[in-house]
């Protein structure tokens, strides 16, 4: 099977999961005991407008009418308006996204950076002490919650070590001092952009307890990932052949061991990926990240259906892009690798 033939495939599989994510959402959003009409108004609503605004959303009408309607309207691009902000669920999302990109792009970096050269050093020296080390961290890496970690890491580094900003992008004087000119909504990206080299510092500086909180969890994972599949592929012929050749050590380890032992340790890094897209809800509302994560609970707790079935269409084609790209990527590094 030829490249575009998988693709088509996939994609088309992929609709059927985004429409599956979207019924299920749409009947759970439904059968939550509320009135959505209420909410929309706010504390004062008096019966007849809320009868009013029922109409109006559409709340009046059968499930399935409601859910046809929905779908029209996402077919063209509508993800409907949020009942807490009144604005289109499309532009909230597109206001928030930069910032939980740019916070997930950089945990991941960390974690992809870190993890794997330690799995390739833990599986190097196994048995040893720098082994064992890397192993605890690991563990401890995917066994503390996210949100344990970040306020050990705020009471650290910030209370008693002063050391990292508390909470936010920014910080509140480098809007009058040196302001950020947003073009993309990537601060560290756009004070490059402008040669802001004051607000990149800053930007940084506040990105970095949030980045290593994001991060713990994908780098134990990554690096024993790794550590498993350097571990398996050390014991194949080629290696020890390349070995008794003489060939340099780090060739055979990082050029002909590391390229065949990648695959596995892709798979995780996607889908800590994926994962990471909606665990940064967490991360975001411990330092105040002006993300998806703060619209997320809002929208939760005020039952605002329209913007809990935008953000789980997003988590979803979020994964399913993710792996598609996964599984090229593999195909690509691994020619023994057919596409099914």
């Amino acid at each position: 099977m030829n490249r575009l033939e998988f693709l088509i495939r996939r994609i088309v599989a992929s609709l059927f999961v985004l429409i599956g994510v979207s019924i299920i959402t749409f009947m759970l959003a439904r059968v939550v005991p509320s009135n959505p009409a209420a909410v929309y108004i706010g504390p004062k609503a008096r019966p007849a407008d809320i009868e009013r605004v029922t109409k109006q959303l559409g709340l009046d009408q059968p499930l399935p009418l409601q859910y046809a309607r929905y779908m029209g309207d996402l077919v063209r691009g509508d993800l409907g308006n949020s009942i807490s902000t009144k604005r289109p669920v499309l532009l909230e999302l597109q206001s928030r996204l930069p910032a939980t990109l740019e916070l997930l792009f950089a945990g991941m970096l960390i974690a992809v950076l870190f993890g794997v050269p330690m799995g390739v050093i833990s599986a190097q020296k196994q048995g040893k002490a720098s082994d064992l080390a890397i192993r605890v961290v690991a563990i401890l890496g995917v066994s503390i919650p996210a949100f344990g970690l970040g306020l050990l890491l705020q009471i650290l580094f910030f209370r008693w070590l002063g050391l990292f900003p508390l909470s936010g992008r920014v910080g509140k004087e480098l809007r009058f001092a040196s302001p950020i000119i947003e073009n993309t909504g990537f601060l560290l990206l756009d004070s490059l952009i402008t040669l802001n080299f004051t607000a990149f510092q800053d930007a940084l500086w506040h990105i970095v307890l949030p980045a290593i909180t994001l991060a713990a969890y994908p780098l134990g994972l990554v690096a024993r990932m790794t550590r498993g599949a350097m571990l398996e592929v050390q014991q194949q012929d080629y290696i020890r052949t390349a070995r008794a050749y003489g060939t340099p050590e780090r060739v055979t380890v990082f050029v002909y061991a590391l390229k065949n032992a990648i695959g596995p340790t892709l798979t995780v890094i996607g889908l800590t990926f994926a994962f990471a897209l909606t665990g940064t809800f967490f991360v975001e509302i411990i330092f105040n990240w002006p993300g998806m994560g703060l619209f997320t609970v809002r929208s939760l707790l005020n039952l605002d259906y329209p913007a809990i079935m935008g953000i789980a269409l997003f988590g979803a084609a979020g994964y399913v892009l993710i792996n598609l790209v996964v599984d090229l990527v593999q195909a690509w590094i691994d020619p023994r690798i057919s596409l099914r």
